[in-house]
């Protein structure tokens, strides 16, 4: 099974401790699709929530396609997401917890349709941050100091 990857949200895994993922398949016009397929999607500042026993995803930008004149749809709309009854009530479980959110990670092709990474992630605080960045850099070293000792 071959899966390309279109978009990633580099900043999900700063942000936010996550727990666990599922995969959602997403709502998209046709124009929005070719566009996606030429590399002009962006999820950095995405948030995942829902409304109504459905799940929508906002802030999502999709450019518009060049070539679709009236066909293309507002950049910034808010596209539903396609998920079982049981994964929305899970989900919505979960956010009803203090702290929990539901993060997009990354967006890929898989099968001929584009999917939607979502990570349950707790955010993290200021000094977790830190800590993280301090450890990355510790691991840095050790690696560069055994690089250079071989």
């Amino acid at each position: 099974m071959e899966i390309k990857l279109l978009a990633k949200n580099p900043t999900a895994y700063h942000n936010y401790s996550i727990e666990s993922t599922l995969e959602a398949g997403i709502v998209l016009t046709g124009t929005e699709i070719k566009s996606i397929k030429n590399g002009k999607s962006n999820i950095k500042d995405t948030y995942v929530n829902i409304k109504n026993g459905e799940v929508f995803i906002y802030g999502m930008h999709i450019s518009p396609y060049e070539f679709g004149n009236i066909y293309n749809k507002d950049p910034l709309r808010t596209r539903k997401l396609l998920l079982n009854r049981k994964e929305i009530n899970k989900l919505a479980g979960m956010i009803k917890q203090k702290g929990i959110s539901l993060v997009p990670i990354k967006m890929y092709m898989k099968r001929n349709k584009v999917k939607l990474e979502i990570g349950i992630g707790k955010g993290k605080k200021l000094y977790d941050k830190r800590e993280d960045m301090a450890k990355k850099d510790a691991e840095m070293k050790i690696q560069r100091a055994l690089k250079n000792k071989y």
